[in-house]
């Protein structure tokens, strides 16, 4: 389930506190050890295979205070994070979301990502309750300097196929937070890149009433663009220009696909831009 509603993620945190007092039953617990470094800690999550053979799980990562992790685009210096099967698996990571990040000023440099603890929902696809799970997990952890966080995470078999409650209400939880794809309301009608490749236009249709949005623009790979500026047409639709920085040397955006997530307010919007 995904959706930006305040209401929904409002009564599933609700549900997680509720369950949270509940008993629960290790056996059928379904999360990896937590792994810790000097920035934080995290652990695996994973629930049983649905009707569809997927297993819905989450990464847990948190921060210690006055630290951060990064969204899947970090800014200037960040490490984005990174999450794949154990060497020789024959199951694989099919999706990672994200919910929406911060801009995180220290100084002169711009991270995007988390000053808090955060789930990632994923999706394993080939990976049956009866067999252990290994994923490797990859990211950065940051106050003064950035450490690179990794471990391997593993999950023991779940021949019940049972779910812990208070692990899928957190899985639950972290998906209603990822950013929704577009909709009649909310999505984006056109796009263009300036001839000198110095500014991006982007043309939304927005819900009505919306506040003004905020964008985040991720092109290749280490690059996140966040300074739009918003603006009215003629049609009564909003007009997004971000300046475009530094790209790579020689760089050409001709068949590239690059990403936007869109907020305003309590809404969020997240698609792909192609180029021709």
């Amino acid at each position: 389930m995904r959706t930006n509603s305040r209401l929904t993620v409002l009564a599933l945190s609700a549900a997680v506190a509720l369950v949270s007092l509940l008993p629960t039953d290790p056996a059928v617990a379904a999360s990896s050890d937590w792994a810790v470094n000097e920035g934080g800690r995290m652990r695996l999550i994973l629930l049983p295979e649905d009707g569809d053979g997927l297993r819905h799980g989450a990464l847990v990562v948190e921060p210690k205070p006055g630290w951060i992790t990064y969204w899947k685009e970090p800014g200037d210096v960040g490490i984005p994070p990174a999450i794949t099967p154990a060497p020789g698996a024959h199951y694989t990571v099919q999706s990672v979301g994200f919910p929406v990040p911060k801009v995180l000023m220290s100084g002169d440099m711009m991270d995007v990502g988390y000053d808090h603890p955060v789930t990632l929902p994923l999706t394993l696809k080939g990976a049956p309750n009866g067999e252990a799970v290994t994923l490797s997990a990859f990211v950065g952890v940051c106050q003064n300097i950035c450490i690179p966080f990794q471990a391997d995470l593993s999950v023991a078999p779940d021949d019940g196929g049972v779910a812990n409650p208070v692990e899928a209400a957190l899985v639950r939880s972290a998906e209603a937070q990822v950013p929704s794809g577009p909709s009649a309301d909310f999505h984006v009608v056109d796009h263009r890149m300036s001839s000198d490749q110095k500014e991006l236009l982007v043309r939304l249709k927005m819900p009505k009433g919306a506040a003004t949005p905020k964008a985040f623009v991720s092109g290749p790979s280490g690059h996140v663009f966040i300074d739009a500026v918003a603006s009215q047409d003629t049609d009564g639709e909003t007009l997004l220009t971000l300046p475009i920085g530094k790209l790579p040397k020689k760089y050409k955006i001709a068949g590239k696909t690059w990403g936007i997530l869109v907020v305003s307010g309590d809404r969020a919007m997240e698609t792909t831009l192609a180029f021709e």
